[in-house]
């Protein structure tokens, strides 16, 4: 995946980095791998999705996605479990020296934080439907909280940051890299494009994903704009969703503010 970008992300703001653990854990990649590759959780072959991991790992630090230190301790996990099932079987069918399958703490962990998150987020549908019952003013209005991969009576899909990412993969492949001579860090920021998004979100309810990048203008053009979104989605200015299974990635305001300038001010207000 990663290789076949060659993006000159050295260019991009060093001091910009889109902490990767505030969107998404370890646990959440490896769930939407094995729901991308159609895998029964309980038989998961490793050897594919280990690559898979590795490959989206990559492609995060090429877009300057700060990669936390739990996302290389579960690489690290994948590749010793891929090493032990690569160990010869015994006569006596045992696949490990404990007569337990190298996957089967994997598959624990896995089930138990599906569990946790399908809890927390009706716990949090709760919350929301409790606030609209109690008539509680909030301080900006905000969309309602769905749970992600869900649709239930044509509800929005809410998306995660790896299915974004996704999307932005068939994008980079359609893009030319082209010199870098005519835009430069002074003129390209990840703010700029911030409020690039929000203006055109403010004439459309709703905007097509691919919309956003324009091919011709070059990779790194893409790269920020691509940033700059991924920013808006963590600080919950603009939500990503389908209208239907396998439609076309929309987005939205989450609340109306003017400019990214005011949402990094509510941001740092205790």
């Amino acid at each position: 995946m990663a290789e076949s970008l060659d993006m000159g992300t050295d260019r991009l703001e060093d001091a910009y980095r889109v902490r990767l653990d505030e969107f998404e854990g370890p646990l959440d990649l490896l769930l939407h791998l094995i729901k991308k590759n159609e895998i029964n959780i309980y038989d998961i072959p490793i050897a594919v999705i280990a690559k898979q991991y590795l490959d989206y790992i990559s492609l995060m630090k090429y877009l300057n996605l700060e990669v936390a230190g739990e996302f290389l301790v579960m690489a690290a996990t994948l590749i010793h479990i891929k090493s032990r099932m690569l160990l010869p079987v015994e006569a006596d069918g045992d696949e490990d020296e404990d007569g337990e399958d190298p996957r089967a703490e994997l598959v624990r962990r896995l089930l138990e934080y599906k569990q946790f998150k399908e809890a927390a987020a009706d716990l949090v549908e709760r919350g929301q439907q409790w606030r609209d019952v109690f008539g509680r003013p909030a301080f900006f209005e905000t969309a309602p909280a769905r749970r992600p991969d869900e649709e239930i009576d044509g509800t929005p899909l809410e998306l995660t940051l790896f299915d974004l990412v996704d999307a932005f993969q068939d994008i980079v492949q359609r893009t030319p890299v082209k010199a870098f001579v005519d835009v430069t860090s002074d003129h390209l920021t990840v703010k700029d494009r911030m409020n690039y998004i929000l203006e055109r979100l403010a004439d459309e309810p709703a905007i097509p994903f691919e919309s956003l990048f324009v091919p011709e203008e070059g990779r790194l053009v893409v790269i920020v704009t691509f940033l700059g979104l991924l920013e808006l989605v963590r600080i919950q200015l603009v939500r990503a969703y389908q209208a239907e299974a396998f439609g076309a990635i929309l987005l939205s305001r989450a609340f109306l503010p003017a400019t990214a300038e005011d949402a990094e001010s509510e941001e740092t207000q205790p």
